[in-house]
């Protein structure tokens, strides 16, 4: 999915969004986070969630981590987008909450095309 969340980054930059969280889209990623503790990845997250205005995850691919990092956005109040493929089998947690939009997508023009018009109508 890494091509995927580098898309996602620079279409959200593209349209003028500052993304705080962008080292989600890097190689690295595993290489950054196998040198610092689980509290330090629990605290570098909430802290990133509580510093934005929206969340953007792509839920293609079921995680526990993303998950959490949802249920603490809509617990604080923060907008969520939650993006997938249109093949996915999203949890009915994420598609059923009133307080999260859940979008699919068939490829980047109609994921970008989604990005906008909902990023648009949430974020001033």
């Amino acid at each position: 999915m890494l091509p995927v969340y580098i898309h996602i980054v620079e279409m959200l930059k593209k349209q003028g969004h500052e993304v705080v969280s962008e080292h989600v889209a890097s190689a690295g990623l595993e290489k950054i986070e196998a040198r610092i503790t689980d509290e330090e990845i629990f605290n570098n997250d909430v802290g990133f969630i509580d510093e934005c205005e929206c969340l953007v995850a792509d839920v293609t691919i079921p995680s526990i981590g993303v998950g959490y990092e949802v249920g603490y956005a809509v617990s604080r109040s923060k907008h969520v987008l939650c993006v997938y493929r249109e093949d996915a089998k999203v949890s009915a947690m994420v598609r059923g909450n009133k307080l999260v939009i859940s979008v699919s997508y068939k490829n980047m023009e109609e994921l970008e095309k989604m990005l906008a018009l909902h990023l648009q109508s949430k974020i001033k």
